[in-house]
């Protein structure tokens, strides 16, 4: 989940945002309405709602997988925290899922 909200964060700030802001910076190179920036327009909307939707849902997911692991509280507020920097949420995933792997491994080898 946090790969998914990482991804679309990533696309958002590096993509969607310079686009649809680039007018302010140089109207003669970007002007307010052309392609670019509508695209950047629809990305910045589109992406950003879903984005936030889907957060919303990582964080909900998270804490909840935190309390039925038994995670400590300074590794639970890390795992949050890291989906809200683009390219932490993808070590924040790697290191939550190890954490489960090795906790979980005999579970795990059960099947």
């Amino acid at each position: 989940m946090a790969n998914i909200v990482g991804v679309l964060l990533i696309v958002l700030v590096l993509i969607g945002l310079p686009l649809n802001e680039l007018h302010l910076l140089n109207e003669a190179w970007f002007t307010k309405g052309s392609d670019a920036q509508q695209v950047g327009d629809w990305i910045s909307t589109n992406l950003g709602i879903a984005h936030g939707w889907l957060y919303m849902i990582f964080l909900f997911t998270a804490f909840a997988l935190s309390r039925r692991a038994k995670w400590p509280i300074p590794f639970t507020v890390t795992t949050l925290l890291c989906g809200t920097v683009p390219i932490l949420s993808f070590w924040s995933e790697r290191r939550a899922t190890r954490k489960v792997e090795a906790d979980f491994a005999e579970e795990l080898a059960a099947g």
